[in-house]
């Protein structure tokens, strides 16, 4: 049987790295809203022989993730693996300066969306399926506050959701990758050296061995 892995947040960074990782033995279904870096994703796993099935949305917009969770269950009768990076990087900011466009983002991606994908994606995985998820918990200092408060909203939930599967599955891992040269690190710390940092494809890889899949 075909093996799955869906991916949420697929366009870019660890996403992008991950889909490519995995495309050898999965049949990847691509999530993310940049069509431009979708084709690109696409492009990279054909020419390594791998498949590819885009999905050009929005996490965040409820409809189109349950009309795409009922595709897959059609198509293909669930999926084997699902990896969420999706995420909003607000500016930085004192807390006293918050601009409620951005915390309304924030709190949308990265909380407000893993309470609907969860529902909707833990059928597919039924319980021999695997969901890794993303904590991130270098950057909970001063400034990161609509960000760091909306991960912790969501890896919060990760946990609760993990422990709830620990014993029938499916099987929840939350890791944290090292530090990225990725375009939401950029926004952090602009002037770093980023040779220093670990390639999302390394980071891929060596999240592929942890997780065994």
């Amino acid at each position: 049987m075909e093996k799955i892995a869906l991916i949420t947040g697929a366009s870019r960074g660890l996403g992008a790295a991950l889909a490519q990782v995995l495309a050898p033995d999965y049949h990847i279904v691509a999530v993310a809203r940049t069509v431009g870096a979708l084709e690109e994703l696409d492009d990279a796993i054909k020419a390594k022989g791998g498949a590819c099935t885009l999905a050009p949305m929005d996490v965040t917009d409820a409809n189109a993730m349950a009309q795409l969770c009922r595709s897959i269950f059609d198509r293909w009768g669930g999926v084997s693996l699902w990896a969420h990076t999706a995420v909003h990087v607000a500016p930085l900011t004192p807390a006293e300066s918050l601009d409620a466009k951005d915390w309304d983002k924030s709190m949308a991606l990265n909380a407000t969306a893993m309470g609907i994908l969860i529902p909707y994606i833990a059928p597919l995985l039924g319980q021999d399926g695997q969901a890794v998820l993303f904590d991130d918990p270098h950057h909970t200092g001063k400034f990161f506050g609509a960000y760091a408060a909306s991960k912790a909203a969501q890896i919060t939930l990760a946990r609760s959701w993990a422990s709830e599967t620990a014993k029938l599955g499916p099987k929840v891992h939350i890791a944290t990758p090292p530090p990225m040269p990725t375009a939401t690190r950029a926004r952090f710390f602009p002037g770093e050296d980023r040779t220093r940092l670990t390639q999302p494809l390394d980071a891929a890889v060596a999240l592929r061995v942890e997780m065994g899949v």
